[in-house]
């Protein structure tokens, strides 16, 4: 089929990518004529494993293209998807729509044909309805159908995810579109049929109700890791103990300093303002936002206490900037309140991280990036782990501590067992693992 994918960044880059991995004909639109000409040339204007190879590979077997001309792509397309930005609207937490609404005007003067028009951006309840009042405003008499089909993409993960992907969610009650989003994932039929239909509006609601659950989950093991802190357990034991059970499940029960990313921060407080705005308030979400706030300056304070309270012209060392590994994204990344809370205290912050510097250059003032994890370490009063990058779940634990003006370690993954990091001669610091124990060992 003929796809056309508005937008190129993310969700639209690798979701198109994929559909011309799969077969179809594919030309991703993006108004940025210096993205487009990055990426025909194979520079890809994110991180994301694998995906370099894949864009090459299409490209070169004459599926995948990329433009600045919106209206050709439309015009000849069977199915446009729109995969442009939803970010928060400043001033109120409300999705800023105006990109998807823009695009759906293009496209309405663009269109010739039957066509079907996707939303793949992560957009509030009702959206799709006032996209289709756009499209009827503009082109009364096309044949055109929108459909909503939210993306359930992990950063570092997303190729895959895509392609093997645990549900395809299609909004539609439109016998056509959904013949015509049956024949776009056909090819996933090889291993099961993962689509699920349902009316527009679910749609929407199952994307934001799936993150919202997913840092409800996070922020839950978060507030158990500060109990066992208090209490003298371990919080790794408590999320194995509770995971295995299948109700629960062991995924996104990993205690750390807070999530952070695209998605999650966004979707949250866009979840929050649609649900204020039915007079329907979601009170557990709105714990999990203030929570989650708070839990990144915690981790900050947590590093100082580490440092005995005083942080005043000393070095800390900080291992990983981006929200998670696999990406350089630093959208609400828990490093910027860190360091920042570190940088108030007085602290010289020295940082390094595989693929997130360019981005933390435009976030973080007065940071000593570097180019290797122990160049970080070299002097450093503490070494804080802030995220599990697989460069740093093996480091010469030794050598870190030779290189350390104080052997202080502070793992907000909790990558290392406690023992094998006292035995290098590291006072460690982990996450919920219990302030006796830590005492205990640091003594």
């Amino acid at each position: 089929m003929r796809i056309t994918m508005i937008g190129t960044g993310y969700v639209g880059l690798v979701s198109g990518a994929c559909f011309s991995d799969f077969g179809h004909t594919v030309t991703c639109v993006d108004k940025d004529a210096r993205k487009i000409e990055l990426l025909e040339n194979n520079v890809m204007p994110i991180f994301e494993p694998g995906l370099d190879v894949l864009v090459s590979s299409n490209v070169k077997a004459g599926r995948l293209f990329f433009t600045t001309d919106l209206a050709p792509a439309v015009k000849n397309a069977d199915a446009v998807f729109i995969a442009v930005g939803t970010p928060s609207r400043r001033g109120d937490g409300h999705a800023d729509l105006s990109y998807v609404y823009a695009a759906a005007e293009e496209i309405a003067k663009a269109i010739d044909g039957p066509t079907v028009i996707v939303t793949k951006s992560t957009v509030p309840v009702g959206t799709g309805d006032e996209v289709e009042r756009i499209i009827r405003a503009h082109a009364p008499d096309a044949k055109a159908q929108v459909v909503s089909n939210p993306e359930f993409l992990r950063e570092g993960a997303a190729i895959d995810d895509f392609k093997r992907p645990d549900r395809v969610v299609v909004g539609t009650e439109d016998a056509w579109a959904r013949e015509v989003m049956t024949e776009i994932y056909r090819p996933l039929y090889l291993n099961h049929n993962p689509l699920l239909f349902t009316s527009r509006r679910t749609s929407e609601l199952i994307k934001y109700a799936a993150n919202a659950f997913l840092a409800t989950k996070i922020t839950f093991i978060n507030e158990i890791a500060s109990l066992c802190e208090a209490v003298g357990a371990d919080v790794k034991d408590v999320s194995r103990g509770i995971g295995l059970d299948n109700r629960i499940g062991s995924k996104f029960l990993h205690a750390g300093p807070g999530y952070g990313g695209s998605c999650f921060p966004k979707d949250t407080l866009a979840l929050l303002k649609t649900a204020d705005d039915h007079d329907s308030p979601i009170h557990v979400v709105e714990a999990v936002v203030k929570a989650n706030d708070s839990r990144k300056r915690a981790m900050g304070r947590k590093v100082l206490k580490a440092m005995g309270g005083d942080a005043r012209g000393r070095t800390v060392a900080i291992l990983g900037l981006t929200f998670k590994p696999n990406t350089d994204d630093m959208r609400d990344a828990p490093s910027i309140a860190i360091i920042q809370a570190l940088q108030d205290a007085g602290a010289i912050v020295r940082a390094h991280d595989p693929e997130g510097v360019e981005q933390a250059k435009l976030m973080l003032k007065n940071v000593d990036y570097v180019d290797d994890p122990y160049e970080a370490v070299k002097g450093a009063d503490a070494l804080v782990i802030v995220t599990e990058w697989d460069e740093y779940r093996a480091l010469d634990l030794k050598r870190i501590t030779s290189l350390l003006n104080q052997p202080v370690l502070v793992d907000l993954r909790n990558i290392y067992p406690d023992a094998e990091v006292t035995r290098a001669g590291l006072t460690y610091y982990g996450v919920g693992r219990g302030q006796v124990a830590a005492d205990a060992k640091a003594g």
